[in-house]
């Protein structure tokens, strides 16, 4: 919904004039179609009852999300007053000039040391390092893993796990154990299937899947600070996690090659495999009855640790930002405001949003709260993330390109296609100026 009182003066609120009462301000707020926008929709329905301004979240499908928000933007239409834009986004928008400036803000109310540091890092600060603020880390998000308690804890399937391999059938630890029980659960006769993972290659569905592995193995995606990447995204180290990633792919059900989210939480409520890669987003459903038969049934548990013991994670998540075209910039910092006090992230957090808030993610409270709140908490202090640079659609669409053949259809090798993606993202970077 536009707003209809585009010409009030920004930050009017709520006042007497002339001895009748003005119209409260509006606020509009961009953000994907799920279910995190109708939680953040019941969050500022409060604000309004508290503050008299109506805060409209207005949402697009997931697949237009980005076009929708970057043709506003560079229209430099006043149609949203703030945005929960994606972590990648932050490039692109800061340098074009879409976003407002935050760093002051940041610094006034101390958020480095409120947020989660990771979160701070990128879903805020651009370029990195840099100490330049451009969001508020709002929907915090990573990728952690589901899977069927009740085939893990079956004597019989832990007693045959055991005998092949030697140690107890459990949530794994690392990614080595991961591959054995994918192995262990694959059994297409019995159309049961050992691991749904992430392989869509229309956005970053892949790439993210992908990361987990380059990440956890002590991998790089390359270097931030001077966009080296020869030896980096293509380093032994990033070769062996694709090749792992690849030998999961072998474990999925049939038709699993172009898989994101939905998929894979079908995979858990449609009894179709033993562990599923998604969002810590996308896991309220699994718990709901309603929506998934196996709830009662189903665990959850952190990404594991690579051959080397680091343990990290790809980050999801948005920031949210005040539109540099807005007409209502004053009265979007007053919600900010609002938006950051304790008590509304642990609001936040009971609604169900991935509150961003390390006070909160730190109490018990949280942490029990869901069967996977925990998972999530040990998830936000390890994340990683994707470049953030402007041209960052650029270098995903280039990775799936490179890494989608190999990964799906085994294709060349696991080094082929990283060296290429070295070569092509050196490209990239020299064509803007990067190098």
């Amino acid at each position: 919904m536009r707003k209809t009182m585009t010409g009030l003066l920004a930050g009017v609120g709520l006042m007497w004039a002339c001895g009748t009462s003005a119209q409260a301000q509006e606020l509009t707020i961009f953000w994907a179609e799920w279910d995190p926008a109708n939680y953040l929709q019941e969050l500022v329905n409060e604000y309004e009852a508290e503050s008299g301004v109506k805060v409209t979240v207005e949402t697009t499908p997931w697949a237009d999300f980005q076009t929708k928000a970057f043709t506003e933007f560079n229209a430099k239409g006043s149609a949203y007053d703030m945005v929960v834009g994606d972590s990648q986004w932050i490039g692109a928008a800061s340098e074009a000039g879409h976003y407002v400036d935050l760093t002051d803000f940041f610094n006034k109310h101390k958020l480095k040391e409120v947020m989660a540091p990771a979160t701070v890092k990128y879903y805020a600060e651009y370029p990195s390092n840099s100490g330049k603020y451009w969001s508020i880390p709002a929907e915090g998000d990573a990728v952690g893993w589901s899977y069927r308690k009740d085939w893990f804890e079956d004597p019989k399937e832990m007693e045959a796990f055991k005998a092949k391999y030697g140690y107890d059938l459990a949530p794994p630890k690392t990614w080595a154990e991961m591959r054995d029980i994918a192995e262990f659960f694959h059994r297409p006769n019995e159309k049961r299937y050992g691991i749904a993972i992430y392989t869509d290659n229309s956005y970053d569905g892949l790439v993210m899947g992908v990361e987990n592995a380059i990440f956890s193995y002590g991998g790089e995606l390359g270097d931030y600070q001077t966009y080296k990447v020869d030896g980096i995204i293509n380093s032994e180290k990033n070769v062996k996690a694709l090749e792992m990633y690849r030998e999961l792919y072998g474990f999925t059900p049939p038709g699993w090659a172009k898989t994101f989210f939905v998929e894979n939480n079908q995979a858990i409520t449609e009894n179709l495999a033993a562990i599923s890669m998604n969002y810590f987003a996308f896991f309220p459903a699994l718990v709901n009855e309603a929506s998934n038969p196996n709830a009662k049934v189903t665990g959850f548990f952190a990404n594991p640790a690579g051959p080397g013991g680091e343990q990290f994670a790809a980050l999801g998540g948005q920031g949210i930002s005040v539109v540099s075209y807005s007409q209502n910039q004053e009265e979007a910092m007053k919600f900010l405001e609002w938006f950051i006090k304790d008590e509304t992230q642990k609001r936040w957090a009971e609604l169900g949003g991935y509150t961003a808030s390390a006070k909160v993610l730190e109490s018990p409270e949280f942490q029990n709260a869901t069967p996977y709140n925990k998972a999530f908490y040990e998830t936000m202090f390890k994340v990683k993330d994707f470049w953030a640079t402007p041209e960052y659609a650029e270098l995903l669409i280039q990775m799936n390109q490179r890494i989608y053949p190999f990964v799906t259809a085994g294709e060349g090798t696991a080094k082929e296609a990283l060296d290429a993606l070295a070569k092509d993202w050196n490209t990239t970077f020299k064509k803007y100026g990067r190098h």
